[in-house]
């Protein structure tokens, strides 16, 4: 194996004998224009000290974008192609042999089709026109929970370019979260089942970065996404930023930060840090380019039973925990009777008459249904007790 779990950035500065300490970059970009997006890409580069910081020249690079569904890079679902055309414009400079892949969305049974999916993303058009390997997720080698994609194996390097957005049931996808494309197949759908509480998934997520853990990271935030993300139902943010930097729980800790997120609140992230595995305290963190602060940013509105739920002390929520529940529900109108949702759902508890009909009994709330759904036509309502008391 190439990509050794405790990072090959990690390796890399330990031979060229340089310091380690968190540091991300943050760049403006206005627009998906190319030579813009380009400037940009290498602006966040550079301030984090060039490329062979972090990537030695000629060597093997996996490009994993965040390519979740096929849906075109408009609806800001996904990773631009743009900005991976610009990272690899990039790597081509110092001699790197780039491969560019991701694993979509899969739940239960049923798994995205990978060609369209990079045809409707553009991701397929970009490593065409610049002679790029584009491979599929089909080979896996089982570590200690999970399988993983063997291209890891094939490669020196990995650079992981996710995309800026919030998440239903993880509060954000960033970093961290951008690496659960490589699990194999349908073991997404395994990991869902048997990890569903958020804490309990966090670690897992957490397990993969500490398996994985990219040399570089460059966030696509140009286009980002609010509410309920991270696929359709969520609500495009013109945020015009990229983020940089080769510590991923420093990233999301940024991340949160630019959201109006509290770092403790993004499980994820907690758990990273206390692992060891990088920095989630900002007053640790070295920020180039833009001050966050000056920004004003307005804050993110964020899903809807991400954040309040996880908030209540522990001993709180055991107590309360079957009374206080967030659900799936069908918007009629939007709905399209494709039945992707009843596909998708990992505990089977969706079926398609003249509607849709949840088995509440047997739903694990983890709004599978909802990332998956292409016309954003799964809703979330509460539990009584939930809206009494004010969730």
């Amino acid at each position: 194996m190439r990509i050794k779990g405790d990072g090959s950035i990690r390796r890399f500065y330990e031979e060229e004998n340089r310091p380690l300490y968190s540091k991300v970059s943050v760049v403006k970009c206005a627009g998906y224009e190319p030579a813009g997006v380009e400037l940009a890409v290498r602006n966040t580069v550079n301030l984090l000290g060039g490329i062979t910081n972090f990537i030695k020249p000629g060597s093997r690079v996996l490009v994993k974008p965040n390519l979740l569904m096929s849906k075109g890079p408009e609806c800001a679902i996904t990773t631009h192609p743009e900005v991976v055309r610009a990272v690899i414009h990039i790597l081509k400079e110092i001699n790197c042999q780039v491969i560019a892949g991701d694993g979509p969305s899969v739940w239960g049974k049923y798994i995205e089709n990978v060609d369209q999916v990079y045809d409707l993303t553009g991701i397929r058009k970009v490593c065409r026109e610049e002679d790029v390997r584009l491979v599929t997720f089909d080979k896996r080698r089982m570590r200690a929970k999970f399988p993983l994609t063997t291209w890891l194996d094939e490669c020196d390097h990995l650079i992981s370019l996710p995309k800026f957005k919030t998440h239903e049931f993880t509060l954000l996808t960033g970093a961290i979260k951008n690496l659960f494309g490589l699990v194999s197949g349908t073991y997404k759908t395994e990991l869902h089942k048997d990890y569903f509480e958020p804490p309990e998934f966090a670690k897992i997520l957490v397990d993969i970065y500490q398996e994985a853990r990219p040399a570089l990271t460059i966030i696509d935030g140009i286009l980002a996404m609010e509410g309920d993300g991270p696929a359709t139902s969520g609500k495009l943010r013109a945020l015009g930023l990229l983020l940089g930097g080769a510590d991923c729980v420093a990233l999301d800790t940024v991340m949160a930060k630019i959201m109006g997120i509290s770092n403790q609140e993004v499980l994820a992230t907690k758990e990273a840090a206390r692992r060891g595995l990088g920095e989630n305290q900002l007053s640790r963190i070295k920020i180039e380019g833009e001050d966050i602060d000056k920004l004003n940013i307005r804050p993110f509105i964020l899903p809807v039973n991400s954040v309040k739920i996880n908030k209540l002390p522990l001993a709180v929520k055991k107590i309360l925990k079957s009374l206080i529940r967030y659900y799936p529900y069908c918007l009629d109108p939007k709905c399209i009777h494709c039945g992707r949702c009843v596909k998708v759902c990992p505990r089977q508890c969706i079926r398609l008459s003249a509607r849709i009909h949840f088995d509440y009994k047997k739903c694990i709330a983890c709004f599978c249904c909802q990332e998956s759904c292409p016309e954003a036509a799964i809703g979330v309502k509460k539990s009584i007790l939930a809206k009494i008391i004010g969730l």
